[in-house]
């Protein structure tokens, strides 16, 4: 276990936090590179689907009375099932499984929010497994560097033990960085403890040349950091000592920052963003009914005409359909909201964080309508904005008061007399 994860000094049940493991679990996915031993695909899916039903398991469990917190986030999220439920309905039985596996996701994030009260210790959960994720992946580049490097993706990072994309590598790298950079500047960690994570994370998502997950981890800790800069000296210090080292960095490594940045790639196929462009113009071209437009055209695999969509608005408009797209602008504003209007916090600066990351992703990656890793990361930021649950009132004792603890009435002298 890295060391800049916290030890918990709470009476949470261990169960919370294996529950939550095994949300990430079910998110990571079933496509992806070729693996040093092939693992067939309906073997991951079983396996997945398995880590869901059991952290709902495991939650309802340790929530047998179904005490939950209000969220805004779950309750909009919730909402989301609604488009998605009716747009499914025709669209065959692999639109309705993924709404019964969305439905499962959502239904454990409402058991697990009773423990949701603004502490950090959900940033402890995410941390420790994302960076055993991190590990499997460096294991994997020691067994086989070819693999784990393929040149049909360009050499860029891969999972070779597990079938991890670079995208999907970049984004957990990126995540667990700025939530150690800002448990750091918070005091819960120490320096030796943060680097344990950073340093090796920092490396992975250099090797995987994910653009998207560095400019979202960049402006995301950016945006972290000047909550906090009024009120914290050690984030005053980190920001000067950050822009210095980058004002240094584009001076002496301009020319090899620039060719990682590029990929590789011709000017005109970075204009278009790799083809992407090409795929939604086709999307928002193609004639649809008064329904589609309102309600999409049911949960799939996120991709037109085979390719990628790679952009969660336009996926969750394709499926969801307009209504699914207020939804999920909704609780994004939502979210937002409420961070700006908490006092300054590490807890608020770690929501901002992962806030500002998934809106920047959801630009050029998808996953905020459906069960994915983004929505994971926006429910730990929904679990760092809740407000602390009220203290118990202390139980009656059942002691009889002695005499001398009974006030004593004044007798006036006359009355004595």
């Amino acid at each position: 276990m890295p060391a800049a994860v916290e030890a918990g000094t709470d009476h949470t049940p261990k169960a919370v936090g294996t529950a939550w493991a095994l949300l990430a679990l079910n998110v990571l996915g079933s496509a992806g590179a070729k693996t040093v031993v092939p693992i067939p695909r309906s073997l991951i899916q079983m396996v997945t689907m398995g880590a869901l039903v059991g952290a709902f398991t495991l939650a309802l469990t340790v929530n047998l009375r179904l005490r939950i917190r209000p969220s805004a986030f779950v309750f909009l999220l919730t909402l989301l099932l609604v488009p998605s439920l009716i747009s499914s309905v025709d669209a065959g039985a692999g639109a309705l499984f993924r709404c019964a596996r969305l439905a499962l996701f959502v239904g454990t994030l409402w058991l697990l929010s009773r423990w949701w009260d603004g502490s950090p210790r959900f940033v402890r959960y995410h941390i420790r497994w994302y960076f055993a994720v991190l590990v499997l992946v460096a294991a994997g580049l020691v067994i086989s560097p070819g693999t784990a490097m393929p040149e049909y993706y360009g050499g860029r990072l891969v999972g070779a033990l597990w079938p991890l994309t670079p995208p999907q590598i970049g984004q957990y790298s990126a995540v667990i960085i700025g939530l150690s950079v800002l448990l750091l500047l918070g005091r819960r960690t120490t320096v030796a403890g943060a680097a344990v994570v950073i340093v090796p994370s920092f490396v992975l998502l250099a090797m995987t040349h994910t653009r998207t997950a560095t400019l979202g981890m960049i402006i995301g800790l950016v945006l972290a950091i000047g909550s906090l800069f009024l009120t914290s000296a050690a984030a005053r210090r980190f920001f000067a000592w950050a822009v210095l080292c980058a004002a240094v960095a584009a001076v002496v490594f301009g020319s090899a920052l620039r060719t990682w940045f590029l990929r590789g790639q011709s000017q005109e196929n970075f204009s278009n963003l790799t083809g992407r462009a090409k795929v939604w113009d086709s999307l928002l071209s193609a004639p649809r009914t008064t329904g589609d437009t309102v309600f999409g055209l049911g949960l799939g695999d996120k991709s037109w005409d085979g390719l990628p969509i790679d952009n969660s608005w336009l996926a969750v408009y394709n499926e969801q359909g307009l209504l699914g797209v207020a939804v999920v602008a909704a609780f994004l504003l939502a979210l937002g909201g409420i961070a700006l209007l908490r006092p300054p916090s590490l807890s608020r600066a770690c929501a901002i964080f992962l806030i500002s990351y998934c809106a920047i992703s959801s630009y050029t990656e998808v996953g905020l309508g459906d069960a994915s890793a983004y929505l994971l990361h926006l429910a730990l930021a929904a679990s760092l904005l809740a407000a602390p649950a009220p203290a118990a009132p202390l139980p009656a004792t059942g002691i009889p008061r002695q005499k001398s603890d009974i006030p004593r009435r004044r007798v006036p002298r006359w009355a004595r007399r």
